[in-house]
């Protein structure tokens, strides 16, 4: 009975063995990874690499590595096991052998009593038990020798694989070494390239004048075609032209400038102006410490003659509702950027423009020869802009009128700029720490369901029906940007269009070609032309477009740019209109740009700042 036992679980053990085999062997397995190994190798050589894609696959290559040797290690301990077995099949074929040959003799004497014996039924029932029996010692014989045949095998192909494995092993470590010096160099050359585009971008900003503040020295932007009357107002000399119109600067969080003095001339006073830009806020007065503020490069300055001297809203507007508005958001921006008059604030536009040459020297340009000294307490033009600052805090006696979030208690970090474009932002939505006196809703006392809407509405429109009566931004609705050789225009030709388009497509396709899809006007190493990107984008299976006919944005119902539409020679395709926008100033060229703008990295997040632009496109 126990070597019956014994012989079931040699045989179980063989036929598992046996089963296996069916499978994929591990030589396939391990000559499929070779096969993968190559190939990443190869791809190494090519130029044209997505190395991340490859680092991924190599990744996935050990992985798989690590099956395989998990495998080799099941088999070589099943090996052994078999060779524990070995020594009792041995015994047991010996012993197997000797029952065969005996039985044999068993059957020849069973023959001769089946013919000379007097029972011919008990005979012949003897005859057919001897041959079963000799029948299953044959069988047995035969399986035990092709166990020990097999597992000799087993034996020879561990030894091998092992070999094959310590092999790969090499291979994929220096795979490994090679993929990450190409990857270190490739960072290097991105690094320098993307320091390069930045500095590109920020160019074409600084070539604009896009002001944060409505008192600015800074010129307007013409538009080069009128909404209202669907007249192209500056003729590049070339057809179909193509305009990106931006809606507004950069920041648009907390006061518009430009939305107030609207607000201001159609009849509302500072409070409801202030809580049209701010959420749940209150009033209170506020004291500095000795009742001055600390400017940098300046020294200590009374608060109010701080107030005073800001450069904020044009003197010319003469609307002291508006005027009162900024005021008291300039008052607590101060007094909860230099937490309560402890730290000291800068003089530009990073913090509040303030006039320091001429509180300090009396003029306009500090260290200016030609410019005569002035008492700025007695200039003319600024006087309305004076008594307003003592106007809106005359029940605050030494201290200022501040707006405090009724959510926080604390006095609010009161952001504005020029020109919202109709649209107002929490802070969160432009990449800022999220603060709950912002908010997010139309610069507009009227309903706004779609851009037209916006464009005639906002209270920063220079659209807006009466604009005579209305004083609007000229930074409302620009394509930015101005070529000589175009009449001075920012209007796109075709081909720069299916340029730009064409390197959408292909930088979603892959994002780490972004280093050579700067614009093409500007030299930079490595930049493809159009018919590169072509090329790249038909190598990876996809179309590029040959023809442009249709473009359009839409956006979310919001006030932010979600989708561009383009149509052309291979139909309609539906693009993200914020990463869009990033490829635009990336490879637009000469100074051309959308609102605001991020810079490209080589991940799949295309911008490196929060995407907000509402922009909208002309064909003309």
């Amino acid at each position: 009975m126990k070597r019956i036992f014994i012989i079931i679980f040699v045989l179980s053990l063989f036929l598992n063995l046996t089963k296996k085999i069916k499978s994929q062997s591990i030589d396939e397995q391990i000559n499929q990874v070779q096969n993968e190994i190559n190939s990443l190798n190869q791809q190494l050589k090519d130029k044209r690499i997505n190395l991340e894609k490859i680092k991924e696959q190599t990744s996935s290559i050990k992985q798989r590595v690590k099956v395989i040797g998990d495998e080799i290690i099941k088999k070589e301990s099943e090996v052994k096991k078999g060779e524990m077995a070995l020594t009792y099949q041995k015994n047991l074929l010996n012993e197997r052998a000797r029952s065969h040959y005996k039985n044999l003799s068993k059957s020849s004497f069973s023959l001769i009593n089946l013919l000379v014996g007097n029972n011919l039924s008990s005979s012949l029932e003897n005859f057919f038990y001897q041959k079963s029996v000799i029948y299953e010692d044959k069988n047995a014989i035969i399986r035990i020798v092709l166990y020990i045949k097999n597992l000799e095998e087993k034996k020879k192909s561990l030894e091998a694989e092992k070999q094959q494995m310590l092999a790969i092993n090499q291979q994929l470590d220096a795979l490994s070494q090679r993929l990450g010096e190409e990857i270190s160099q490739i960072k290097t050359k991105i690094a320098q390239l993307t320091a390069k585009q930045q500095e590109l971008i920020a160019k074409k900003f600084a070539e604009n004048p896009i002001p944060r503040s409505a008192e600015t020295s800074l010129g307007g932007c013409l538009p080069d075609y009128d909404f209202i009357n669907n007249t192209v107002i500056k003729d590049p000399g070339f057809s179909p032209k193509f305009g990106f119109f931006s809606l507004g600067v950069a920041n648009k969080v907390g006061l518009n400038q430009f939305g107030a003095y609207g607000r201001a001339k159609n009849g509302q006073n500072f409070k409801q102006i202030l809580e049209a830009y701010y959420n749940n806020i209150r009033y209170e007065c506020r004291n500095f410490p000795n009742n001055k503020i600390k400017v940098k490069d300046t020294g200590e300055v009374n608060i109010k003659d701080y107030l005073k001297l800001l450069a904020e809203m044009p003197m010319s507007w003469n609307q002291r509702e508006a005027y009162k508005a900024q005021i008291v958001a300039a008052a607590s921006y101060a007094y909860s950027y230099t937490d309560e008059g402890k730290r000291e604030i800068c003089y530009d536009q990073n913090c509040q423009v303030f006039l320091r040459c001429l509180y300090l020297e009396g003029k306009y340009k500090c260290g200016d020869q030609n410019e005569s000294v002035k008492d700025w307490r007695t200039l003319p033009e600024r006087q309305t802009w004076y008594s307003t600052v003592d106007e809106v805090n005359q029940e605050c006696g030494d201290g200022v009128l501040v707006m405090v979030s009724n959510d926080t208690n604390q006095v609010i970090t009161a952001w504005y700029s020029s020109t919202h474009g109709g649209v107002i932002l929490r802070s969160g939505e432009i990449g800022w720490s999220d603060k709950p006196w912002t908010k997010h809703a139309f610069d507009s006392d009227e309903s706004i369901n779609n851009l037209q809407d916006l464009l005639l509405k906002a209270y920063d429109s220079p659209f807006k029906i009466d604009a005579s009566n209305i004083r609007s931004s000229p930074w409302f609705y620009c394509n930015w940007g101005s070529r000589p050789e175009y009449g001075g225009s920012a209007w796109l030709t075709q081909s720069e269009v299916l340029e730009i388009v064409n390197a959408y497509i292909l930088f979603k396709l892959d994002p780490s070609t972004f280093p050579h899809l700067s614009q093409l006007d500007k030299n930079i190493p490595d930049t493809w032309d159009d018919n590169r990107v072509r090329q790249e984008i038909k190598n990876r299976g996809e179309n590029y477009f040959s023809r442009i006919d249709f473009i359009q944005t839409i956006w979310d119902g919001t006030g932010i740019s979600r989708t561009i539409i383009v149509r052309g020679d291979i139909g309609e395709k539906q693009f993200n209109a914020q990463e869009f926008k990033d490829i635009f100033n990336l490879r637009a060229r000469g100074n051309l740009i959308i609102v605001p703008s991020c810079l490209i990295t080589h991940s799949n997040q295309v911008g490196v700042c929060k995407n907000y632009a509402l922009y909208d496109v002309v064909i003309k």
